[in-house]
């Protein structure tokens, strides 16, 4: 684990503070490969008060609270109960998708390898979808097309 200095976390602070609305998110996404466009897209505000929080409390990653798995199923029962057709059908893992989070300094984007090709259009996407000054894409199994919860389960 890293810790920031005094001097340090003070200048991301006052970083942070400067930015214009809205303020910079962490969450989850999907990406629609034909479309080349985030769907299914949640989030929430990260505020210097959060990191300050968390510095605090010695937790150097602030993470959007739910799951790919949580918002897929809600979603898809929503448009079954409405007779809608959607997106999100099937096996969620069979969609490339990824996480915006906070971890000590910077902004971080958990990523499976179905990202490496696309890797400057999905910056654009991001930056503008979630308000990101900067961050750094974190390659991952997990987050590889057919990975995660239910693609790590038994057939």
């Amino acid at each position: 684990m890293t810790i920031l200095s005094d001097i340090d976390h003070n200048a991301q602070m006052a970083d942070m503070k400067s930015f214009d609305e809205p303020m910079p998110s962490v969450g989850i996404f999907w990406y629609d490969m034909e479309s080349h466009s985030l769907f299914g897209v949640r989030r929430k505000e990260l505020t210097p008060q959060m990191v300050e929080d968390a510095a605090v409390k010695g937790k150097p990653f602030i993470n959007y609270p739910k799951l790919h798995r949580q918002v897929w199923a809600s979603e898809y029962f929503k448009a079954q109960a409405k007779h809608l057709d959607t997106k999100f059908k099937g096996d969620y893992t069979q969609i490339p998708r990824g996480r915006v989070a906070w971890s000590v300094d910077k902004f971080i984007v958990l990523v499976g390898k179905w990202a490496e090709p696309i890797q400057d259009e999905l910056t654009d996407l991001l930056e503008q979808e979630f308000s990101l000054p900067y961050f750094e894409f974190v390659y991952d199994e997990h987050w590889d097309l057919g990975h995660g919860w239910s693609g790590d389960m038994p057939k």
